[in-house]
């Protein structure tokens, strides 16, 4: 689905991943579940790009709903798969920490997982051969990608800047829609591994200046990181 010149979503408001679609390639945001390799080739269709336009893909963090189809796009094509170096061993062999559910309500939390099944999420494949970033790296990609370190939801979590196309890809650091409740609006993410230190990174997307904000749960933020960020406070 087009947002904006430049800019796709894979997937939808139960998980989400994204293409940035310049003329000199495109980079991958997230690689949603398995069975969003197929959204992918239909977006590619509509646009007019070949898979091998691609020329990376950019996890925002290790867990399985954001990795699904990486390791088959690495294996087809051969592009890198960047992802922060604290979350490296987790997309290897998708060991975690236990962390609680925390709230949920029962049809959200099913259709969760439903749409899960029904994207093959049983079948993600680890990622064998990843190459690693750091806070404040600018990837030689499309688009020049910035990485924002937001540790918390996940040791090695990130949010990507692309200037070019005005947003900022910021994974599971926060949510719009959260997949056990269904509430929607701004507000933390579920399974977060260390809420408070998540909370603590909101800090960070303050000073980028994007004017969307763009999660792997719930619908795009069409406004400041800054607002966005006192928003997931205020309902924290």
């Amino acid at each position: 689905m087009k947002l904006a010149p430049h800019l796709h979503r894979l997937g939808n408001d139960i998980v989400a991943s994204y293409l940035v679609d310049l003329p000199d390639g495109i980079t991958l945001i997230d690689a949603g579940l398995p069975g969003h390799w197929h959204d992918l080739q239909r977006e590619l269709a509509e646009i007019g790009r070949p898979l091998s336009d691609i020329r990376g893909i950019v996890l925002t963090h290790g867990d399985g709903d954001h990795i699904g189809f990486a390791e088959r796009l690495r294996r087809e094509t051969g592009v890198p798969v960047f992802i922060h170096a604290a979350d490296a061993h987790r997309v290897r062999t998708g060991e975690k920490p236990k962390t609680s559910m925390g709230p949920a309500r029962l049809g959200p939390t099913l259709g969760f997982f439903a749409y899960g099944i029904r994207k093959n999420a049983l079948r993600t494949h680890h990622v064998t051969a990843v190459t690693e970033v750091a806070d404040g790296d600018v990837l030689d990609l499309p688009g020049a990608p910035v990485v924002i370190g937001m540790p918390g939801h996940s040791p090695g979590s990130i949010a990507v800047h692309v200037p070019l196309a005005d947003a900022v890809f910021v994974g599971d650091a926060l949510t719009t829609r959260h997949v056990l409740t269904g509430r929607t609006g701004a507000q933390p993410a579920p399974f977060t591994d260390e809420p408070s230190e998540a909370r603590a990174s909101l800090d960070r997307l303050a000073g980028v200046a994007a004017s969307w904000v763009l999660p792997g749960h719930g619908a795009p933020w069409r406004g400041t990181p800054a607002d966005i960020a006192a928003a997931v406070r205020a309902a924290d």
